[in-house]
């Protein structure tokens, strides 16, 4: 460790990402799809400990033993026995039509309970030992809700409840969304029963198209609305059904539809009703929402966004070569975007009149049928991976940490942003790559950037070492430094657990 650590931070950064993408001769297409390595950093009195570890996964486990990918991720179809006879092979085609999906679960964390679990975007999380990190029991949404994927950014109420979204596809001829939660402990006399066996549907939302149903990776909360926006980048699940047979990636099956209108859905906590009136924007992708907040009768939210969908693109193997930097740029920079949603409408509005009557310059227009046509203000451009203090979710707050993204796809710089002054810090080195970053508060914060922020640097040269770095979160000045002499990976999500977060289990 060089430079001085605060004598507060005690706790454990946890991190996922993709780890190996080659098993034996066999190669995954797309770095989403590389097996899931878990590592940790952990603050003890100004000491570092740094721990990583292979999410031994089913698919992980049946990967390893064949020597070649075996289970089939988003990007990469895997074709387990190449010479099954013709019958054999025609029932392996029928048994993928809605696929057995994998536990490859390589995007964050999430905390249930007293309980920490790797997750994808399948219906498959798998518990994880958050000191050693060993893997533990896998558990299969599916079980307790009737969903095909989730995401794996789920938020917490003030109660430590985790609340969720997943698609339910075609089950009993619907597809829907749906919002649900998991309770954070279970009643006393049913303490041997794990809190998915408690979990409940919130509400559903149903899917604009049956067979089509949108892609999202995120959704917004304030306190009392569920925002969740159906974008037109979407899954067609006939051809998802016939993708193995076919011999294509799932990812094929994702179509982004640049005509089409984006879909915003708020959903009431109280009374687990959507509000009626339809509000839409123009055609986006997203994967990231910031923060949501209420304030006289309109939602503000704000997301990070893209006029196309080349950022997935980017990521297939074959374009992350040495002349990466150089060779790979987005065709759409992602932006801040902020929308602002007056829920309390006149009902006797004049068609065409803006509704927004908040001081910004985004809009939400009333159009002849009576939706209402909005668009964003833009904050700022070319952030990714954003982050709040989560102190601050569904509040009105200020602070954004991010990722710094321009054309390239991989961050350079991570950067804080004052979405109320537009002010922007950063911190930066030659040849480093930051991953997201993360705030973690000081205990007897008072301001909402009272803390320290980490993210994992990944230096461009293989021989230099990697290394955790502390910032101050108000100045973004470096407080120091864990330099680790093992070779690291780019990541994707992570959480930070203090000390007394952690059950208290022999070392």
């Amino acid at each position: 460790v060089t430079g001085q650590l605060p004598t507060w931070l005690q706790g454990v950064l946890l991190r996922n990402g993709p780890g190996m993408h080659t098993i034996g001769d066999s190669k995954y297409n797309h770095w989403f799809d590389g097996l899931a390595l878990l590592h940790s950093f952990t603050f003890k009195n100004g000491e570092v400990y740094y721990r990583s570890k292979y999410l031994r996964s089913d698919t992980y486990n049946c990967n390893i033993e064949a020597n070649r990918i075996m289970v089939s991720e988003f990007g990469t179809m895997a074709y387990p026995d190449p010479c099954k006879n013709i019958f054999a092979k025609a029932f392996s085609y029928l048994s993928h039509t809605i696929p057995e999906f994998t536990d490859n679960c390589l995007i964050n964390i999430m905390k249930a309970g007293d309980d920490f679990y790797a997750t994808g975007e399948t219906n498959f999380i798998r518990k994880i030992n958050p000191q050693t990190l060993e893997t533990l029991e896998k558990v299969d949404y599916n079980k307790y809700v009737a969903v095909n994927l989730a995401t794996s950014h789920p938020h917490y109420d003030s109660a430590g409840n985790v609340l969720n979204m997943g698609t339910s596809i075609a089950d009993k001829g619907k597809t829907k969304y749906l919002l649900f939660k998991i309770p954070s402990s279970v009643p006393e006399h049913e303490k041997k029963k794990s809190c998915f066996k408690q979990l409940e549907v919130v509400c559903s939302v149903p899917s604009r198209s049956l067979l089509h149903p949108s892609y999202y990776h995120s959704f917004g909360i304030t306190e009392n609305y569920i925002i969740f926006i159906e974008q037109p980048f979407r899954l067609d699940i006939l051809k998802m059904a016939t993708a193995y047979m076919r011999g294509v990636s799932w990812a094929s099956c994702l179509a982004f539809n640049k005509d089409d209108k984006t879909w915003f859905h708020f959903i009431d906590r109280r009374t687990k009703k959507e509000v009626s009136t339809k509000f839409y924007t123009d055609a986006m992708v997203f994967f990231h929402h910031v923060n949501a907040y209420e304030e006289d009768g309109h939602i503000i939210f704000d997301i990070i966004a893209y006029t196309d969908n080349s950022l997935y693109d980017m990521f297939y193997l074959k374009n992350l070569t040495k002349d990466f930097e150089k060779n790979v740029k987005l065709t759409s920079i992602p932006s801040c975007r902020r929308f602002v949603v007056p829920l309390q409408c006149d009902k006797d509005a004049v068609v065409d009149s803006n509704l927004v009557t908040l001081p910004s310059t985004a809009t939400a227009v009333k159009q002849k049928d009576g939706s209402i046509y909005c668009q964003p203000e833009i904050l700022c451009e070319g952030i990714e991976l954003p982050r709040i203090n989560y102190d601050y979710n569904g509040k009105k707050y200020k602070c954004v940490f991010a990722a710094r993204v321009q054309w390239s796809p991989v961050p350079t710089k991570i950067a804080k942003f004052n979405t109320q002054t537009k002010e922007m810090l950063q911190w930066g080195q030659d040849d480093c790559w930051p991953s997201e970053p993360v705030f973690v508060p000081s205990p007897d914060a008072k301001e909402e950037d009272d803390g320290v922020v980490l993210t994992c640097v990944v230096k461009t040269d293989p021989k230099d070492p990697p290394f955790l770095l502390v910032l101050d979160a108000k100045t973004f000045t470096e407080l120091g430094r864990a330099i680790v002499n093992v070779e690291m990976h780019l990541d994707l999500h992570g959480m930070f657990i203090p000390q007394q977060g952690m059950k208290t289990e022999t070392e």
